[in-house]
């Protein structure tokens, strides 16, 4: 029923995670997909490949996307090779520890650019391109600590409340050139970024209990409702931030 032929979409932190299950189901819904990476070439290589396997046009960006010569660089190079940018997922983001009293301004600023900064340029420079085509498609990924905060990571929960409240105006700022802007907002996801805290068995397995669903969420649970929200289902929702926890945080 989701059909995204002839679409284009670039998404952030696309190599791994949540961001790799995206840019697969976008591309068994037939759109082409470019995706941004910093670090493992060769797993944005084998995503870029498996994608190819299943007859859509795939592309991989390596760069700092906190970086604003290198997501104008990026995007003006997706809009030459792919002709458009029908969809925009910022899904590149840190979670790092940090109480705030021995929280470096470094850590606390890493964080804000990469999580909170690199949606606002990716933002910029993919905007305008949406204008002249007619309209688009701009999902952010936030957090449920966006919402209600995050005890001993301050810095991550600031930069996710930064990015639901840059959705909901954009949404309306947006919204008479046919672009949508949302959010989907997980809360525990079972992916690398968390692999260090749930190196910890018993503390997973306390996790996992807290969900009122009964299981850990995979990267694949967040990019189904991420491709809902690009598609003409969802053409009548802009500046929602869609809670995707198993019912554990209850912050809609």
């Amino acid at each position: 029923m989701i059909n995204l032929t002839g679409q284009v979409a670039l998404i952030t932190g696309g190599s791994r995670g949540i961001g790799a299950a995206t840019a697969k189901l976008f591309a068994k819904a037939g759109a082409d997909v470019a995706i941004t990476y910093h670090g493992n070439d060769s797993r944005a290589n084998a995503l870029v490949d498996e994608i190819q396997t299943l007859g859509r046009k795939a592309k991989a960006y390596k760069g700092d996307n906190s970086n604003n010569e290198v997501v104008k660089k990026i995007v003006e190079e997706v809009r030459r090779e792919f002709g458009r940018i029908d969809v925009l997922v910022n899904n590149a983001g840190i979670w790092t520890y940090g109480e705030i009293e021995s929280m470096s301004e470094d850590v606390w600023e890493e964080t804000i650019s990469l999580n909170l900064k690199g949606t606002f340029l990716f933002c910029r420079y993919a905007v305008p391109i949406m204008k002249k085509q007619g309209g688009g498609n701009i999902i952010n990924i936030s957090s449920t600590a966006g919402q209600r905060g995050e005890a001993k990571h301050s810095h991550y929960a600031a930069s996710k409340g930064g990015v639901i409240s840059f959705t909901k105006s954009l949404s309306t700022e947006l919204a008479p050139y046919n672009i949508r802007v949302n959010s989907v907002a997980p809360g525990w996801v079972d992916t690398e970024m968390c692999d260090d805290v749930f190196s910890d068995k018993n503390y997973k397995e306390e996790v996992r209990r807290s969900i009122p669903l009964g299981r850990i969420p995979v990267g694949e649970d967040i990019a189904g409702p991420v491709l809902f929200l690009a598609s003409d289902l969802a053409r009548h929702i802009t500046g929602e931030i869609l809670n995707v926890n198993g019912g554990s945080v209850l912050v809609g």
